[in-house]
């Protein structure tokens, strides 16, 4: 018998991965691809990069927006596929 669905658990981390995409993940990215790839722009740093994901998905970018829900569709997509193999995995048994 499936779970019933909790939309306050799906909330909460939907609330937590958005935020955890919108302010930490671009600073990931900043910090990986000055080791990568070197500067970002002459004389910007990671907040520059900050805010520039902001400005963009302000304007309603959707590589902004992929970028800020990433985090909530990989996990999400990990869910998914765990539900599904655990019980294709108990069919066969």
């Amino acid at each position: 018998m499936p779970k019933p669905f909790r939309w306050k658990k799906e909330l909460v981390l939907l609330v937590a991965l958005l935020a955890f995409g919108a302010v930490i993940l671009p600073f990931c990215i900043y910090f990986v691809g000055q080791q990568v790839i070197g500067e970002y722009a002459p004389e910007a740093g990671a907040g520059d990069l900050l805010r520039s994901v902001w400005a963009a998905a302000g304007e309603r970018s959707p590589a902004a927006w992929i970028l800020i829900a990433s985090p909530y569709i990989v996990i999400s997509l990990l869910r998914v596929a765990g539900r599904s193999w655990r019980a294709h995995r108990l069919e066969s048994d």
